[in-house]
């Protein structure tokens, strides 16, 4: 049954071998990926997008200062007493018998039609300045948080390369534990056609090589799982199959004086969040003091419609005071307010985060540098022992057992030493994205 089994896994496996090879397969530098992520990234076009909204928001507020200017052209007929008199005087045609009282009471239908410029210029408004600001902090903000995913998508991007480099690592290891392991699965099978072994030796053999199998089927899996983030990462839905052009090697890294910054981009952001609540705040303050408005207009009226043979102007000033909206503004202000507040807490409460992901990361560092120079001693050590025990195998001195003992543990070391190796790495482009300015 197990020798079944073996035929079916093996057969299993170089089907899908044959669909992997028929994939196209793209070598890709970790350069090309990063390149290719800051220009086709949907997060980082959501977050310029969003940008772009906060600028408009900023744009918005111009109002305070400039001017809003509208241009009317209104006609209109009527026997209305007095809009029927106003009108003949716009249009500067009254003569004395428009003084007539029978006249002035019942008129006969007069068509007006008047062609207005008016001007609305804000003078003073102590409201709308914060509020201008706490847009232009917002708009601040967003950009600091475009920049920011960024970093964060160039950290992800070496996570999931330093990935598909790990996975492609664990294929050639397993591939080459699979092409030990057929090798003594044939010298089992000698042994036990010359009697040598017992048939249990020889289907012990034949399961490593099974099990060995099923790993790396697992490892062509993660191949393309990788791959597949990173084409998700680019923005890419062909989803070819990578091939890192750049080896998986040791980073160099110094530790000392890393710690957090509060120049970093997201904090940054946090912080200018919070003075655009603090703007909001005082604007909401300053929404119970007076406003100074100025205003004009030039006005052409004639009977016949785009015709203007008589004209006038208008200009003055208006101060304007909301005395009291009920409790609304007052409501208003401790919401505000309340939300400043709030938005402080989180800002100490990011940075303290931070600080703490920081120590972690240090921590984590430490940690993978010493597993390092373990597994590096334990894969010298196992490859010894599995070269010394597949030669005393061959001259008949070493139990099959044993053997297939140090073939696993071999593998298991280089694998672990390359997961090292991506841990070290990994602590380190983390630490870098941590305490990036």
């Amino acid at each position: 049954m197990k020798t079944y089994t073996y035929y079916i896994i093996t057969s299993a496996l170089f089907l899908f071998s044959g669909i992997i090879n028929a994939q196209e397969i793209v070598p890709i530098s970790k350069t090309e990926v990063q390149a290719k992520v800051i220009e086709n990234n949907t997060s980082i076009k959501i977050s310029e997008e969003e940008f772009n909204a906060a600028r408009a928001d900023y744009r918005q507020t111009n109002a305070v200062f400039l001017p809003n200017i509208t241009a009317s052209h209104t006609g209109i007929a009527t026997t209305n007493p007095l809009m029927a008199f106003g009108s003949k005087l716009n249009q500067e045609i009254l003569t004395q018998n428009d003084f007539n009282p029978a006249l002035l009471n019942d008129p006969s239908q007069i068509e007006n039609y008047a062609t207005k410029l008016e001007i609305q210029q804000p003078l003073i408004n102590l409201d709308g300045i914060y509020q201008r600001k706490a847009a232009k902090s917002k708009m601040e903000a967003m950009s600091l948080k475009t920049e920011r995913t960024q970093d964060y998508l160039v950290f992800e991007v070496d996570k999931a390369y330093m990935q598909l480099q790990l996975a492609y690592k664990a294929v050639d290891v397993l591939e080459k534990a699979l092409e030990a392991a057929n090798a003594n699965k044939k010298l089992a099978d000698d042994s036990f056609k010359q009697g040598y072994l017992q048939r249990a030796d020889v289907l012990n053999v034949e399961v490593r090589v099974t099990e060995v199998q099923n790993q790396l089927q697992s490892a062509k899996s993660n191949v393309q799982n990788a791959s597949n983030y990173l084409s998700f990462l680019m923005n890419d839905d062909t989803y070819v199959v990578y091939t890192p052009t750049d080896e998986l090697t040791i980073a160099t890294f110094t530790l000392e004086d890393k710690m957090v910054s509060e120049n970093r981009s997201d904090i940054k952001a946090m912080q200018l969040a919070s003075n655009a609540y603090e703007a909001m705040n005082k604007a909401d303050k300053m929404a119970f003091l007076p406003r100074l408005n100025a205003f004009g207009s030039y006005e052409l009226y004639d009977d016949k419609i785009f015709q203007g043979d008589a004209n006038g102007y208008l200009f003055g000033a208006q101060l304007s005071w909301d005395l009291f909206q009920g409790s609304k503004r007052f409501g208003k202000v401790q919401k505000s307010k309340a939300e400043f507040e709030k938005s402080k807490l989180e800002y100490k409460q990011y940075v303290s985060q931070s600080n703490l992901e920081l120590n972690k990361a240090k921590r984590a560092f430490l940690d993978a540098d010493n597993k390092l120079k373990l597994t590096t001693l334990a894969l010298q050590q196992s490859e010894e022992s599995l070269r010394i025990r597949t030669n005393r195998f061959k001259e008949g001195l070493e139990k099959t057992s044993d053997l297939l003992i140090a073939e696993t543990q071999y593998a298991q070391k280089q694998l672990e030493y390359y997961q090292t190796i991506f841990e070290y790495n990994y602590t380190q482009a983390y630490l870098q994205f941590l305490t990036k300015e």
